[in-house]
């Protein structure tokens, strides 16, 4: 596997590789890596500790605040731009389309395989956000075993208000979805959240418009009904037997025009719907409310997402046995 400098510079690493599913279809996707300089080299008798994070939908990874808190604490970070995302996206493509999440699973677990490399198998944490923490709860639950914790920020698991939203808008995009997948949904568009974040509007974050464009990929059919399938084996229970920490904002403004509350809260999901969602994944599930927060906690303005990353800290030290030095531990980004 050849890794070459990523766009996020310096100590960041990516490599793009193929990965076909059951479907026989081969999907790029690619995987980046953190390497500060000057980290100790792995030996064949040492225990590696590893996370793999998956984005958002119409997203990308790009947060490095994110992999320095997890390598600054012993542990080896790497985020995976699935097939038709960021850094995976070829000309022509459909941006963010997938016609079920199960097609991720070849690519998560290629993913995996380059992670493990010809070294020990490392202890691996997932972590995803929105979409992706969907996709990382569906894997998990698919591969038991596979991981020794799951981490999700603000997951999206269920459609807004409850389940019979869900199924309404299953039989209504049913047929479209079977016939014609491809096929553009015309909604309303809202780029609320991302001038809440991006430093071309009012955030803090440079983000590549390529990647993560202002107003979302088109939603097409066939992703919106593989996203419905995956909300109702959610409510359905996973049986997830690993720990798992649910971050997600203290509130929701998710209405049609701006409002300034879209500043402090969740401008995506319905946070109430997800935390009792949360509750179906497994036997160990915990829940942290952050007041303040955006749609991607760790996104959020300076001193609400040092709490969040105060609350991730606290949560590893109980169930995974964090090992980190004094100085990462009392220091988060903010």
């Amino acid at each position: 596997m050849i890794w070459h400098p990523d766009i996020l510079g310096a100590d960041f690493e990516a490599c793009s590789f193929e990965a076909a599913g059951d479907d026989g279809v081969a999907r790029t996707a690619t995987l980046v890596r953190h390497r500060p300089a000057g980290a100790p080299i792995t030996k064949a008798s040492s225990r590696r500790r590893a996370v793999l994070f998956l984005h958002g939908w119409s997203d990308y990874f790009f947060n490095v605040d994110l992999a320095r808190f997890w390598t600054e604490r012993g542990y080896e970070f790497f985020a995976l731009d699935m097939h038709n995302h960021g850094r995976s996206l070829r000309p022509d493509a459909p941006g963010g389309y997938v016609a079920n999440l199960a097609d991720y699973d070849a690519e998560i677990s290629k993913a995996i395989g380059i992670i493990s490399g010809d070294g020990p198998e490392p202890e691996l944490t997932m972590m995803g956000h929105s979409t992706g923490g969907l996709v990382a709860a569906l894997w998990v639950s698919d591969h038991p075993g596979a991981a020794s914790h799951l981490i999700l920020n603000s997951p999206w698991l269920e459609m807004h208000g409850n389940s019979f939203v869900r199924r309404a808008a299953s039989t209504m995009v049913g047929p479209m979805a079977r016939f014609r997948p491809e096929a553009i949904l015309r909604l309303p568009e809202r780029g609320f959240y991302w001038r809440t974040i991006s430093s071309s509007a009012e955030g803090e974050w440079a983000l590549d418009d390529r990647y993560r464009p202002p107003m979302a990929f088109p939603l097409r059919a066939g992703w919106l009904s593989a996203v419905l399938a995956g909300h109702a084996r959610v409510a359905r229970g996973l049986g997830i037997e690993i720990p798992i920490l649910v971050l997600l904002s203290g509130g929701s403004a998710n209405g049609p025009f701006w409002t300034e509350e879209m500043r402090r809260t969740d401008a995506v999901l319905d946070v109430n719907i997800i935390a009792l969602r949360a509750l179906t994944l497994g036997r160990t599930v915990t829940v942290e409310r952050i007041d303040g927060a955006l749609h991607d906690v760790f996104l959020s303005p300076a001193r609400v997402r040092a709490d969040a990353y105060a609350r991730l800290e606290r949560w590893l030290r109980g169930y995974a046995g964090a090992s980190s030095n004094d100085t990462a531990r009392d220091s988060y980004p903010g």
